[in-house]
């Protein structure tokens, strides 16, 4: 009689091979956090300002509007962070590259050189990328916190803004821009409004759609994408698989520049002139989007569409400050509480996310 064979008892299921359930997998994406608040902020000014007329398509211009410059800058921004490093300039580029423009199309009686408006464009730009180009370099040859190098040169471009500007014209506010050569095309592109559903659209919140979706595919659908992520979770490791960690941060610092130079080409055309103190402040904001959507500040997490929603929230609670008629020194209160809320908020969804 042959001996029975008795089948092996089955091998218990591998921890490390476990797969993870769908709500985990959603409550691993950073924008999660993100979303919530902008349902949450959102739903309490509706029933805070129900009266104000804040559910209505002018309130939601208003508000996209207020959030597309934002967002613009805290997209690229967040595309740093997520590399592992940050940019404290942007706000000191927008200034910049904004007076850049408007001297280099001032009349030569007013102390500037008399260009039309796309050639002046086309050199700002070429600042704008210069500088992204030096942040990068200047980081990486000296090893230094890209914070410091980059406040470093926050105010070094604040300054020098300032300074030509009133050597050359003074002044430190320009304007008149709508009679130069090249303002209505330039209109068109950067400040022309869209009217859908009775309400002002500015142009800018389509530029700020389009970067996001750009942004989102890099980040996952290219093999650049993978090397950002990388490089801001594991850089010593990245290197040693063949990633170019010294070209994906370049290339980011000037993407961050480059965001920079396009709010201030925006804000510049739509307020037909500039003003050496412009931006400021926004390096912090744009940080602070890109924090609420989800980024990690010791980088390798995080998504462009979490930026763009951290930059909705900011308006959201701009605008519903002013709806409600509450004293607008309340908005950094308000700015402080939702970060800090955020960034408990992102880490608890990830522990328990992990945990599933």
């Amino acid at each position: 009689m042959a001996a029975e064979t008795i089948p092996p008892a089955a091998a218990p299921a591998d921890e490390r091979v476990r797969e993870k359930s769908t709500l985990s997998k959603v409550l691993s994406r950073p924008e999660v956090g993100a979303l919530a608040g902008v349902v949450i902020v959102w739903v309490l000014f509706a029933i805070v300002a129900s009266r104000h007329n804040f559910i209505s398509w002018a309130t939601t211009a208003s508000i996209l509007n207020r959030a597309a410059p934002l967002g613009i800058l805290a997209v690229a921004v967040a595309l740093l962070m997520i590399a592992g490093e940050f940019d404290l300039s942007v706000g000191s580029i927008i200034g910049f590259s904004g007076m850049v423009i408007m001297v280099l199309v001032t009349p030569t009686t007013g102390g500037g050189f008399g260009w039309t408006l796309w050639p002046a464009v086309g050199i700002s730009l070429l600042f704008a990328l210069t500088t992204g180009l030096f942040n990068g370099a200047i980081v990486i040859a000296t090893k230094l916190p890209s914070f410091i190098v980059t406040l470093g040169t926050l105010f070094a471009f604040r300054g020098v803004s300032i300074a030509v500007t009133r050597l050359l014209t003074d002044r430190t506010q320009l304007g008149q821009l709508d009679i130069v050569a090249g303002y209505g095309l330039a209109q068109k592109i950067f400040a022309s409004n869209l009217n859908l559903f009775g309400s002002q659209f500015n142009v800018a919140i389509l530029w700020w759609f389009v970067l996001t979706a750009l942004a989102t595919w890099v980040l996952l659908r290219t093999r650049a994408g993978n090397w950002i992520f990388g490089t801001g979770g594991a850089v010593d490791a990245a290197r040693n698989v063949g990633v170019p960690t010294r070209r994906v941060k370049i290339a980011l610092f000037m993407t961050t520049a480059f965001a920079a130079w396009l709010v201030a080409v925006i804000q510049v055309v739509q307020f037909t002139g500039a003003d050496t103190l412009r931006g400021t402040g926004q390096e912090f904001q744009a940080i602070i989007a890109a924090v609420v959507g989800g980024c990690l500040l010791t980088g390798g997490y995080g998504s462009a569409i979490g930026a763009s929603l951290g930059a909705l929230i900011f308006a959201l609670v701009q605008q519903g400050i002013v709806i409600t008629g509450v004293e607008g020194d309340w908005f950094q209160v308000f700015i402080g509480g939702i970060l800090l809320g955020a960034v408990i908020f992102n880490n608890f969804i990830r522990t328990r996310a992990a945990l599933r």
